[in-house]
């Protein structure tokens, strides 16, 4: 059985699935970024967009095909482009308006922020491709040639959009520039494919109704306005710096939903994070007094610590590996960073920069590396921490930074591991949280030589920190049954409960 010409020209049925199997992998990426700002980046945020993206392809794709069997697909054609490409455009201030009126990174506000940043406009361009099937189908001898050619052609587009937006787009644009470009193509698109099949078909074919270009208009119009918590989108991270109203030289920056940094700009030694004053008072004992140390931090922030150790410890050589070279670049700006051979900042991954440390150099290594809620799983296992054990001289130190929250089941695995790494652990941190009761951040520390604990804690009481150290029986006790992690097996934050 025949039937005329294709009511496209094969060129634009291929160019119609490329873009709209495209848009939904640019929509998908962007998406995460666009929610992290309320929810952070954590595997959980991650899961979540890609199962509603998933979750909308699957939906699409299969009623568009079966409305293109029932109705004439030139019909849906056009309005589907608009509107998904309208709506693209419309998930940021929708996404944006919704997230700030959560409160906390719970599971709710996690799949919600996720559903709305992808579903429906997800849902509508991938019934795109089915349809556009459905119209190039002449002949039931091409069936195959025709599914497999656009199915491929589709995969693709996503591809594409995949690597571009990953490697290019998101390195050169803000988040909002990318959805409002990808939407506005689309929607450009969808009138010109409904001008092509006006053209060449009868009957209303390729009408698009008024209020679907008032959409889209709206939505860039809503995009413009609506609240942002960015003052500077960085490569990982929503960025700012916000002044502390209390302290006129001090200022925070703030990465997502977290306070990462307190940086004092006219006095180094000014240390307002707890955590901070409890590596801080590590880093007092482990040396005599003044005298310089050679210190790798992995993780940068606001390098408080290495301007500390500048500052208190003069001559004290600081390498700090920090995997966004936005934060770096806004340490630069707004928080007066100025490097030298004694401090230095190394733009890469923490693993990737503990592999290529030189072994036995470093006095001290102190990790304070964070995606989102946790620490990055590849820094927390047993191959990772033989890394830092390796860049450690024979007495070096190693102080991280970690958080948690009851039942505590990630510090006890990262106690664990670092137990089953170096002979000497220690863990830092207030009565409640050694309890078990209470959560928040607390200190590990870990030695191949035995660690001046006493010295540690008097240093706690003078720094005003009501902490106390937990190490021998106490920490064993402490550490339970936990599992060692391991590059195989590093559940982190599974571990960590965030939404529990």
């Amino acid at each position: 059985m025949e039937s005329g010409p294709h009511p496209l020209p094969t060129w634009v049925a291929a160019t119609v699935t490329f873009l709209c199997s495209g848009a939904v992998l640019v929509l998908e990426i962007v998406g995460l970024r666009l929610i992290a700002p309320y929810v952070g980046v954590t595997l959980q945020t991650s899961t979540a967009i890609i199962g509603f993206a998933l979750a909308a392809i699957a939906l699409g794709a299969w009623t568009g095909g079966a409305t293109a069997d029932r109705t004439d697909p030139r019909r849906l054609l056009a309005p589907l482009m608009v509107a998904g490409g309208a709506l693209v455009v419309a998930v940021l201030p929708l996404v944006r308006f919704t997230g700030s009126l959560l409160s906390g990174a719970d599971a709710g506000g996690v799949l919600l922020l996720a559903a709305v940043a992808v579903v429906v406009p997800a849902a509508l361009l991938s019934a795109v491709p089915p349809m556009v099937v459905k119209l190039q189908l002449a002949t039931l001898s091409e069936t195959g040639a025709v599914v497999g050619r656009l199915s491929g052609i589709g995969t693709l587009g996503g591809i594409a959009a995949t690597f571009v937006t990953g490697f290019l787009l998101i390195a050169i644009l803000p988040s909002s520039v990318i959805l409002v470009g990808t939407g506005g193509l689309t929607v450009v698109a969808g009138i010109a494919v409904g001008v092509l099949l006006r053209r060449r078909t009868a009957g209303g074919a390729g009408r698009v109704p008024p209020g679907l270009l008032v959409l889209a208009v709206a939505g860039a119009g809503l995009a413009a306005v609506a609240p942002t918590p960015c003052e500077q989108e960085t490569a990982y991270h929503c960025a700012r710096v916000v002044a502390d109203p209390e302290r006129g030289s001090g200022r925070v920056l703030l990465l997502d939903t977290l306070r990462h940094s307190y940086v004092d700009l006219a006095d180094p030694t000014h240390l307002e994070f707890e955590y901070v004053r409890a590596i801080a008072a590590v880093t007092d004992v482990v040396a005599p007094a003044g005298e310089p140390l050679s210190a790798l931090h992995v993780g940068g922030g606001g390098l408080t610590l290495p301007r500390y150790l500048a500052e208190v410890r003069p001559g004290t050589e600081s390498l700090v590996i920090e995997v966004d070279p936005g934060v770096v670049a806004i340490d630069r700006e707004q928080l007066e960073l100025e490097t030298s051979d004694r401090l230095r900042v190394r733009v890469a991954d923490g693993r990737v920069g503990l592999a290529d440390e030189p072994p036995g150099g470093r006095d001290l290594v102190v990790g304070d590396a964070f995606g989102g809620l946790s620490v990055p799983w590849q820094l927390t296992t047993r191959e990772a921490l033989e890394l830092v054990d390796d860049a450690l001289a024979d007495d070096g130190v190693y102080a991280v930074n970690l958080i948690d929250h009851p039942p505590l089941g990630f510090v006890r695995a990262e106690l664990a591991t670092m137990r089953a790494v170096f002979p000497h652990v220690a863990l830092l941190a207030r009565i409640p949280v050694l309890a078990g009761e209470d959560g928040g951040n607390l200190v590990a520390v870990a030695s191949r030589q035995p660690l001046p604990t006493e010295a540690i804690a008097e240093a706690l009481t003078d720094r005003d920190l009501v902490w106390r150290v937990a190490e021998g029986d106490a920490l064993a006790d402490f550490v339970g049954d936990a599992d060692v992690l391991t590059d195989d097996h590093a559940p982190v934050d599974q571990l960590l409960t965030p939404y529990g």
